[in-house]
């Protein structure tokens, strides 16, 4: 009969530094989607005159909201 072995000299840090750039990364996401979010939002309730004084058109408010900052 065989027995089971575990290796108990394998550290964990690695994978608990892992698990938090994950949810470090995940929460920078969510954060970076709620900014283009609201700032889609604001723009599209400008009217072109609005838009035009500020350097801008309806066809730029994507470019405008997902830009990397």
């Amino acid at each position: 009969m065989a027995m089971a072995s575990f290796d108990t000299n394998r550290t964990t840090a690695g994978l608990s530094a892992g698990k938090f750039a994950f949810f470090a990364n995940m929460m920078t996401a969510v954060a970076a989607w709620n900014d283009a979010r609201i700032t889609r939002n604001a723009l599209s309730k400008l009217t072109a005159r609005e838009l035009d004084d500020i350097g801008l058109s309806h066809g730029d408010i994507e470019a405008i909201a997902t830009r990397v900052r």
